[in-house]
C-alpha cells in the first residue's frame, strides 16, 4: 500500500533523496574537456565517432572551455613547458571534477625518458582513472568513463567538499 505522494498521484510520481537525484544527473551528463597533445587525441576522436559513440555514456558534449567542463581527459605526452598550462586549466574547472589520464605518455611518460617530458601527470594534477596503452583502444576509454560514473554515484553528498586538499603536485606552492 502506497503512502504519501505515491498514494495520491499513483505511478506518475517518484520520490527519492536529492543527493541521489543529483548523483544520477551528474553520472548521466559528463562534460569532458580534452587536453590532447599526441596520438591518443586521435583515439579520442574515434571514441566520439558513431562506431563507439561516447554519447551513450552522456559525454558527447565536449567542452573547449574548462569553466564548462567537469571531466578532463589528458591524452598524450605532456612536456614540462605544458605542465603549468595543464595545471591552470585543471584549476579553472568547476567542482566536482574528475581526471582521466589516457595513454602511456600521460600515465608514466611513455618511452620518453628525458628531461623535457613529465613522467606521469599525477605529479601535476590528481588523477582519478588511468587508461593504459600506446595508444589505448577506444573501448578502454569507454571503460574509464564507466569507472568515473561509478565514482560519481559514490559521492556521499552534494554538500561534501570534494576539493583535494591533500594532493600536492610539483607546481603547487
Amino acid at each position: 500500500m502506497a503512502v504519501g505522494a505515491e498514494a495520491i498521484f499513483g505511478d506518475s510520481v517518484i520520490t527519492t533523496k536529492l543527493d541521489s537525484a543529483i548523483g544520477w544527473a551528474r553520472e548521466s551528463s559528463m562534460w569532458p574537456y580534452i587536453f590532447g597533445t599526441a596520438c591518443c587525441a586521435i583515439e579520442f576522436m574515434s571514441v566520439a565517432s558513431s562506431k563507439f559513440d561516447i554519447s551513450r555514456f552522456g559525454a558527447e558534449v565536449v567542452r573547449f572551455s574548462p569553466r564548462q567542463a567537469d571531466l578532463m581527459i589528458v591524452a598524450g605526452t605532456i612536456s614540462y613547458k605544458q605542465a603549468p598550462v595543464l595545471k591552470r586549466i585543471y584549476d579553472q574547472m568547476t567542482e566536482p571534477k574528475w581526471v582521466i589520464s589516457m595513454g602511456a605518455c600521460a600515465c608514466s611518460g611513455g618511452f620518453y625518458d628525458n628531461y623535457t617530458t613529465v613522467q606521469g601527470i599525477d605529479s601535476i594534477i590528481p588523477v582519478d582513472v588511468y587508461v593504459a596503452g600506446c595508444p589505448p583502444r577506444p573501448e578502454a576509454l569507454l571503460n574509464a568513463l564507466a569507472e568515473i560514473q561509478k565514482q560519481q554515484l559514490k559521492e556521499e553528498s552534494i554538500l561534501k567538499d570534494r576539493v583535494n586538499t591533500e594532493f600536492k603536485g610539483e607546481l603547487d606552492a
